[in-house]
């Protein structure tokens, strides 16, 4: 995992799925459970799901807060 990593899950959008849209760090516990099952896809995509899901499901969501992006005046 790379620093940026952790950027890219409160950045980047989930590009396809039920779920299209969504920021990967706001992907339901189910879902990334799923991919664990199932299978990542194959390149970024799949890492960041894998890293979320790792995070997910340690307990580790809020570590993401401080780096989402805030609204200016809040």
């Amino acid at each position: 995992m790379k620093p940026e990593d952790l950027l890219l899950l409160v950045t980047r959008e989930m590009p396809y799925g039920k779920y299209k849209g969504r920021l990967i760090a706001d992907l339901p516990g189910h879902y990334l459970n799923w991919f664990a099952r199932e299978g990542f896809p194959k390149g970024e995509i799949g890492r960041l799901l894998q890293l979320m899901q790792e995070i997910d499901h340690n307990g580790l969501g809020p570590l993401l807060e401080p780096l989402r992006t805030r609204p200016r005046g809040t």
